[in-house]
């Protein structure tokens, strides 16, 4: 499915579950889009089983649940590798995300939180024995995100009127 596969509905559904999908009822999501809660959740199963709903996450302030390093790797990949590789580095415990990037040296992107210093260099091992090889290690200050506002111009918008 791609953009041009999603309607009017299908984006006014995926906006309000990026703006909260915790607290977005099926019925919540009806009423604001005049349609019933039974379409509703036909279409998040839709979404779902097309792959352009992928999952419901939560946002965790990792220092306060005692893992005071958040760090991200820089690290190389051969090419060839590259998938395979990132999907590796995701298994390794302390890893909580892992981008792959299509060009540049440093293609794939790791974050790690840890409790202290001997967490994130486990990581960092880890990941080197894994075949990556690793360019830099920063620390991460705060890390902010916001949903995208393509899917709000279907008319399903903020309390105020805007994102």
């Amino acid at each position: 499915m791609t953009l041009r596969g999603l309607d009017d509905l299908d984006r006014r559904v995926l906006a309000a579950l990026q703006r909260d999908a915790r607290r977005a009822s099926s019925r919540e999501i009806a009423r604001a889009t005049s349609a019933s809660p039974s379409t509703v959740r036909k279409r998040i199963q839709r979404l779902e089983r097309e792959g352009v709903l992928g999952g419901y996450r939560a946002e965790v302030d990792y220092e306060r649940a005692g893992y005071q390093l958040h760090v991200q790797v820089v690290c190389t990949a051969p090419v060839a590798e590259r998938d395979g590789l990132a999907a590796a580095a995701l298994a390794v415990p302390g890893v909580v995300g892992v981008r792959e990037l299509a060009t540049g040296e440093g293609n794939v992107v790791v974050t790690a939180v840890g409790a202290d210093g001997d967490d994130l260099a486990r990581v960092v091992a880890e990941l080197s024995a894994l075949g990556l090889t690793v360019l830099d290690e920063e620390l991460i200050r705060s890390d902010r995100c916001r949903p995208f506002a393509g899917f709000e111009a279907a008319g399903l918008q903020g309390e105020n009127g805007r994102e």
